[in-house]
């Protein structure tokens, strides 16, 4: 009893350390511009069999029950995050990524894999749909540090792809692992009935689950740190309840996230909060275990090969894949060349690589070692390249303002609004105000100011302080235009690639023409700047959208909603921003004179 006690103590120990130190070595590796991913995944390694830590472990069974588990974690967050925008941007390009894009990567992977590892058609396609599967959360970390995000439309794309795509690559890997065991006999006909069923069956689960439980948590009175627990409990029921009857159960959890998501629920705040630090504790457990799984002295035969179909995967199979999925979407180049270079692999191809190992299939370990070494050379070269890609393709955006507003109270649901402090920092614009006077949005008010400790009602304190805390009642769809009012002032510098002036959208066309001496296209007549540049762009309109109109080009600087609020106007030599790009410019001018081209 002793022995197993101590035995019990030491396996804890050990996990909790190395959970630990895999969170304070990703803190400081992202400084340097590493995936944080990567840096479980090699801390795993080196605790491993080959590492300095020498622990041996190879029980793939657990490994995969633990991957299931925080799999749908993580799409269940996924989708308890995905907001309407991301929705109605999203939907249809994310969707054929994660159909057509898989298709087509696993078939040209079962081409490679035929030529390399000398795989059989069903064997090929099984290794395509264990490496089909993308993981955006990695390049997302990376370029949500600093001032900058992603363009909207491409990051809402890659969000969609990620949460959407994983489950076709689990229906594919499944059905090619049990079309070996049955040595064919499975039949097309068949797996594709089982697919239409599978996706079914997870689309009713998710959205009827997601329902539910929004209904139920918006009924039940519970102590208020109970309601993330259920949450998170009720994912998981309809997870395994879905995977019991034979449905979906990734496709399931995904739906019913967004589902959940699409409106206000009680204690959401806390849900998402506690949801956060469980899907970091998901993808820890998991990368530390596939890297303990891992024994690098064992796929060194394999490591020519793996090379090899990990450069087709990403150099030729993710390019095609993308072009054939989005070529009805109208999707620029740069957004294009981005999306394909981005087709960062995560911890789903290694826990895919674990079925058929537990099938028994001859070769087994030979896809799960395939499988690390396309996640380690994605992690290490898509990963560390992604933000300057970025920066590269001018697809970055300056980030939302982001003032140091805090807690949320919850109100009744019938109330509609949120009461909510934000801190007042030194160049803020709410300095030049008291709290009566401030230049609220409609249907929002002040409730007063707490300053060194003292709450004052709203007309005593006279002008705001650096440092006041002011407390305001806001409906939610106006929380943005408050943020602006307590941003620093530094969130409204101008931005390279956004354009060297700016002015209003309800401005007329005709007069911004006159005014900055540009053409006046047909199109145009009687209309304002921003209807113009939303009917050019075609679609709902985000930060970093642009419209040629030689010699300049008209580029959306700032939205709501689907309104564009802030137009910028660039000159085509600013778009010329590489190094190498200025230089060939600054010869062809020298050398051949003329206008610079966009």
């Amino acid at each position: 009893m002793v022995a197993d006690m101590e035995s019990i103590s030491v396996t804890l120990l050990v996990g909790a350390g190395l959970v630990a130190l895999s969170i304070l070595a990703g803190a400081y590796a992202t400084r340097l511009g590493a995936p944080v991913l990567l840096i479980f995944l090699v801390l795993g390694m080196l605790a491993g069999q080959d590492g300095p830590g020498g622990i041996v472990f190879d029980d793939f069974h657990l490994t995969y029950m633990v991957g299931s588990v925080a799999l749908a974690v993580i799409l269940f967050d996924g989708g308890l995050r995905t907001t309407r925008t991301v929705f109605r941007l999203a939907l249809w390009p994310g969707l054929s990524l994660a159909t057509v894009g898989v298709l087509v990567t696993a078939a040209i992977v079962a081409v490679v894999a035929y030529e390399v590892l000398s795989f059989g058609t069903v064997e090929g396609l099984l290794l395509g749909g264990i490496l089909a599967s993308t993981d955006a959360a990695a390049v997302f970390l990376l370029l949500s540090r600093g001032n900058r995000v992603l363009n909207q439309r491409v990051q809402a794309t890659l969000e969609a792809e990620s949460g959407m795509n994983d489950p076709m690559a689990v229906f594919l890997t499944i059905s090619c692992v049990e079309w070996l065991l049955q040595s064919g006999e499975a039949g097309a006909l068949r797996v594709a009935l089982s697919l239409v069923l599978q996706m079914a069956g997870g689309a009713a689960f998710g959205l009827l689950g997601g329902w539910a439980m929004r209904w139920l948590i918006d009924r039940v009175e519970l102590a208020v740190g109970l309601y993330p627990i259920l949450v998170a409990a009720g994912a998981l029921v309809l997870f395994s309840a879905a995977n019991v009857v034979g449905a979906s159960g990734f496709l399931a959890v995904y739906l019913a996230g967004i589902v959940m998501g699409s409106k206000p629920f009680r204690a959401q705040q806390m849900v998402i909060r506690f949801h956060d630090g469980l899907v970091w504790l998901a993808q820890v457990v998991m990368f530390l275990l596939l890297g303990l799984l891992v024994t690098p002295t064992e796929f060194f035969p394999l490591t020519v090969p793996a090379l090899v179909i990990a450069l087709v995967l990403m150099l030729v199979a993710r390019p095609v894949a993308v072009l054939l999925s989005l070529l009805p979407f109208r999707f620029d180049r740069p957004s294009l060349a981005f999306i394909s270079w981005v087709g960062l692999r995560g911890a789903v191809p290694i826990f895919l690589g674990c079925l058929p190992v537990l099938a028994g299939l001859p070769n087994g370990r030979a896809y799960f070692d395939v499988a690390f070494v396309m996640v380690l050379l994605s992690l290490v070269v898509q990963g560390w390249t992604a933000p300057g890609l970025a920066r590269a393709l001018g697809l970055e955006v300056p980030a939302a303002p982001e003032p140091e507003a805090s807690r949320l109270f919850e109100l009744p649901d019938a109330a509609d609004r949120d009461i909510l402090g934000w801190r007042v920092v030194e160049d803020s614009s709410a300095l030049e105000h008291s709290p009566s006077t401030l230049p609220l949005p409609p249907r929002t008010g002040s409730l007063g100011v707490v300053r060194e400790g003292r709450i004052l009602p709203p007309t005593e304190p006279g002008k705001l302080e650096p440092d006041d805390y002011v407390i305001l009642l806001v409906p939610p769809e106006q929380r943005h235009e408050v943020d602006k009012l307590f941003a620093p002032a530094s969130a409204g510098e101008p931005v390279e690639g956004l354009g060297e002036f700016m002015f209003d959208p309800s401005a007329p066309f005709e007069l911004i023409a006159k005014e900055y001496g540009l053409p006046f296209p047909a199109d145009a007549k009687g209309l304002t700047v921003g209807d113009w540049l939303a009917r050019r762009i075609g679609r709902l309109p985000v930060v970093g959208d642009r419209v040629k109109l030689a010699p300049v080009e008209l580029t959306v600087r700032a939205t709501q909603g689907d309104r564009i609020t802030l137009v910028g106007l660039e000159l085509e030599e600013a778009r010329t921003r590489l190094p190498l790009l200025r230089w060939l410019e600054r010869m062809r001018r020298k050398f051949g004179g003329g206008t610079a081209k966009a």
